[in-house]
């Protein structure tokens, strides 16, 4: 049996287009860009058409904006220490507790520098309260840092409305888009972003390829010195295979733009409406009205997420857990906790990310196994009884340690 992909914003498959255009950069097109002879010129053609496809994907003003990087923790990095050295007399900066770890840690290495972190707080369907954003917006604050959309939960911020709050306040703003690019329409010169990061390889390109967008006027301070790549923005010899990559990856998502909105999210609809009415006690996590077209999390309560990514495994089926972060941790993961998900619930999120090449076909074949899965762990729960939950769980499994 076939296996069923459907991790994809951890990763994504490389589209074949993709492979079949970056190929020639290991071989006969393996010029150094900065070359003035023909091998070099052909590669620095090949990285200005990346450029301007990457550009047309964000809908950036200028090719110029765009500054290649080898990942988004890269230019998540290079975006908030950049605009930490410009504004050096401004301590503060504003983010959000459920963040990606590449903001996250670093905010919390910055704190232990003397920075004062805001982490704005949200409910229970992980929305933010733009009210408490707009009363720490002041002339003490460096930089906004908002993801675009969550990776857990897909759900979505206003980050173009939240921009527009942060340049009337004259503070500069930074998105964590690694998760929104490619799968929904984004139109960045008509925005108050100031700087956006995305990654390759979640939009079926290769990993080790993320970029940096930078608005044209914004004040910039290299992460990396050394060479003038990248217009002395970003030194290293180029990626060029990847960069290229990153080009056709980027045109081929535009064109699936459609697709990804219509297509995909009806195969998530399905997946969740079949999953909800064959298991009792189980709900989907997040906004329902605002999140991404591929993204579905879904909490199975009173077992716990590994358990059933293990079963689903064994089913050939991939799928990620919301529940515990990489660590090995049998905490629930930080954006459970933030949304103040009953732990009964948060330790059994499991997440579900599709993409173009998922079929509905494969939405009914995870339908199928889920079910059975659950209630085979239930059986095995302290939280289970014959009959269904057990009143008051928090006393059924009350474990004393030496």
């Amino acid at each position: 049996m076939e296996p069923v992909y459907m991790d994809n914003n951890a990763t994504t498959r490389v589209d074949p287009d993709v492979v079949d255009v970056m190929l020639p950069y290991f071989s006969e097109q393996f010029g150094n860009p900065s070359s003035i002879h023909s091998f070099g010129d052909k590669v620095g053609r090949a990285i200005k058409q990346a450029r301007k496809q990457v550009q047309q994907l964000i809908g950036a003003e200028r090719d110029s904006e765009i500054i290649f990087t080898s990942c988004g923790t890269e230019s998540d990095s290079t975006a908030i220490l950049s605009a930490l050295k410009t504004l050096p007399e401004r301590k503060e900066i504003i983010t959000t507790v459920v963040e990606h770890p590449a903001i996250l840690t670093l905010c919390e290495h910055l704190e232990k520098e003397g920075y004062k972190v805001h982490y704005l707080e949200v409910d229970k369907k992980g929305r933010l309260d733009l009210d408490a954003y707009q009363a720490l917006l002041s002339d003490q604050v460096a930089v906004v840092s908002i993801m675009w959309a969550n990776n857990e939960t897909g759900v979505l911020f206003p980050v173009e409305q939240m921009a527009g709050m942060a340049h009337a306040a004259g503070v500069l703003f930074h998105t964590d888009a690694v998760q929104a690019v490619g799968k929904l329409p984004i139109n960045l010169k008509d925005s108050k972003i100031d700087m956006l990061s995305l990654s390759g390889h979640k939009l079926h390109a290769p990993k080790g390829i993320g970029v940096l967008y930078l608005r044209r006027g914004v004040r910039y301070r290299p992460l990396l010195r050394g060479g003038h790549q990248e217009r002395g923005r970003r030194a290293g010899t180029e990626n060029s295979a990847s960069i290229v990559a990153l080009g056709k990856a980027a045109e081929q998502a535009l064109a699936h733009m459609e697709y990804e909105n219509t297509f995909v999210a009806a195969m998530r609809d399905r997946l969740e409406a079949g999953i909800l009415e064959a298991v009792p006690h189980c709900f989907v996590n997040g906004d329902p009205d605002s999140r991404l077209p591929n993204t579905s999390n879904i909490a199975f309560e009173f077992i716990e997420g590994e358990a059933i990514l293990m079963l689903l495994n064994k089913q050939g089926i991939a799928a990620s857990s919301g529940s515990a972060c990489t660590s090995g941790s049998l905490e629930p993961s930080h954006v459970m906790r933030a949304m103040d998900i009953p732990y009964t619930a948060a330790h059994g999120s499991i997440r579900f990310s599709l993409s173009r090449y998922n079929t509905m076909d494969e939405i009914e074949r995870v339908i199928e196994a889920v079910p059975p899965i659950v209630a085979q762990l239930r059986k095995l729960s302290p939280y289970w009884g014959e009959d269904g939950p057990v009143d008051e769980p928090e006393k059924a499994f009350a474990p004393t340690y030496a």
